[in-house]
């Protein structure tokens, strides 16, 4: 475990976001949301308490889905 990068608090899967850290995905990331765990995550932040996931149909004036956020507890892991 000591060659991964710690999980920060804040972590976005677009590269275009201040919050993208590249090291953090070579490796399988897994995301509880209120001790569910959730494959469909594309943003957390666990001191605030959310996830944000894509919409299956709502688009935004880019053609890429529109994220939803979902509140609750937030744990992020190494698979």
């Amino acid at each position: 475990m000591s060659d991964k990068p710690e999980l920060p608090d804040h972590l976005s899967g677009n590269p275009r976001s201040p919050h993208h850290i590249a090291e953090c995905f070579e490796h399988e990331i897994g995301i509880r949301l209120n001790g569910k765990e959730r494959n469909d995550v594309e943003e957390y932040c666990i001191s605030e308490g959310w996830v944000k996931t894509a919409s299956p149909t709502a688009k935004d004036r880019y053609g890429r889905p529109m994220l939803v956020k979902l509140k609750g507890e937030v744990e992020a892991f190494y698979k």
